[in-house]
């Protein structure tokens, strides 16, 4: 290794001096230029790690050991900054206007509903009272306020029933048919103490099944209490009966009123020395259903409601009208009268299915026979009474 580093040495000592490369400068220059500002100083260029040089061995007839092999560190990369990301900007790309696909391809159209322009219709001038009658305008009808006027004004007239009628008389309160209205107004009397009831529509299921005898009978049974004032309305506009059974006139009547044909105390007469009043149809009428959907004919019935004890008014059937049904819906009760050996099954069933169940008060059965259900009467009768001489 020595004799190495002695020939690198001997070497280095017979190498001839460098060349000057100085220049020297003129000595006299006539015109200087203006001396140029001084370039900015340039960055230092990065340092780089270089492996130290080694000469190169010198072959000689001397034998020498080779050196072992110096491995030179792999260089460090240098890191250089990114470049600026330049953004071309591109200029406007004109719309284009794409074709539509094929019929065929395209999905069905939508159904766009119409819309219907609305109509309007002119709305008539309703009537002054805002009722219509058959298309003509209803006349008003004034109910009264002051009912001791009216009532004072009443006519009365003399109790005179026909015979054939078969009214309860007040004279002789012995005979059966008498005891039984009289037991019907007390169970009637004794509700009215439950729950306020003052007005009764009296019906049937089909006709001739004696309603209007019953209502009649009723009504004088209650009027025979001390200041039980009851009144008698006659609402069947189609077959009146009350008028016959107690020989009166037929108008002025309900019908009168309601047209307006009649002031109500010309209406309503008063049986002498009694508590009864009656209130007839009146003349007949071609519309009794539209009459009595009137709006007075429920602000009549619950005035006077307020003004008798009793309001029993008899009504057509309710298998053949719904004027019955009507009538119902506007008093506090219903009755059905029903007769034996005519009144079928299906007929009570479909009455009372008519009917609103709450409503109806009981049934009256009618035509029972005299001896069957009238001869304990007058057996019991017969004891407590002695027949005149």
């Amino acid at each position: 290794m020595s004799r190495v580093f002695d020939a690198l040495k001997r070497m280095r000592d017979q190498a001839p001096p460098p060349a000057d490369l100085s220049v020297e400068a003129p000595e006299a220059v006539a015109l200087q230029a203006t001396p140029a500002p001084p370039p900015a100083p340039a960055p230092p260029p990065a340092r780089e790690l270089r492996a130290p040089e080694v000469a190169a061995p010198v072959m000689t007839s001397t034998a020498v050991e080779e050196p072992p092999a110096v491995v030179a560190p792999p260089p460090v990369p240098r890191e250089e900054p990114e470049p600026p990301v330049m953004i071309p900007v591109l200029p406007p790309v004109a719309e284009t206007v794409r074709p539509l696909p094929p019929a065929a391809a395209a999905p069905p159209p939508v159904p766009v509903r119409e819309e219907v322009p609305a109509v309007v219709v002119p709305r008539r001038r309703p009537p002054a009272n805002g009722i219509t009658l058959n298309g003509t305008p209803a006349p008003t009808v004034v109910i009264p306020s002051d009912w001791s006027a009216v009532l004072a004004a009443v006519e009365e007239i003399p109790y005179d029933p026909f015979p054939d009628a078969h009214l309860i008389d007040a004279t002789r309160p012995h005979e059966a048919p008498t005891e039984e209205f009289r037991t019907l107004r007390t169970k009637l009397n004794h509700i009215q103490t439950q729950q306020p009831i003052h007005s009764l529509v009296v019906t049937s299921p089909s006709p001739a099944e004696g309603k209007s005898m019953a209502a009649a009978n009723l009504a004088l049974a209650q009027s025979q209490l001390a200041g039980n004032m009851t009144l008698l309305c006659d609402f069947d506009f189609r077959r009146p009966n009350t008028h016959s059974l107690f020989r009166i006139d037929r108008s002025p009547g309900i019908t009168d009123f309601l047209l307006g044909k009649a002031p109500i105390q010309d209406c309503i007469k008063r049986f002498a020395g009694t508590n009864l009043y009656v209130f007839p149809a009146g003349e007949a009428v071609i519309n009794p259903l539209e009459l009595l959907n009137l709006k007075h004919v429920r602000a009549l019935l619950a005035e006077l409601r307020e003004v008798f004890n009793w309001v029993i008014l008899d009504s057509p059937p309710l298998l053949f009208a719904a004027d019955a049904n009507l009538l119902s819906t506007m008093c506090d009760g219903t009755i059905l009268v029903v007769r034996i050996g005519s009144t079928t099954i299906d007929s009570i069933t479909r009455a009372m299915q008519s009917l609103c169940e709450n409503n109806v008060l009981g049934i009256v059965v009618n035509g029972a026979r005299r001896g069957e259900l009238y001869s304990k009467y007058t057996y019991y009768h017969s004891y407590y009474y002695s027949k005149p001489e």
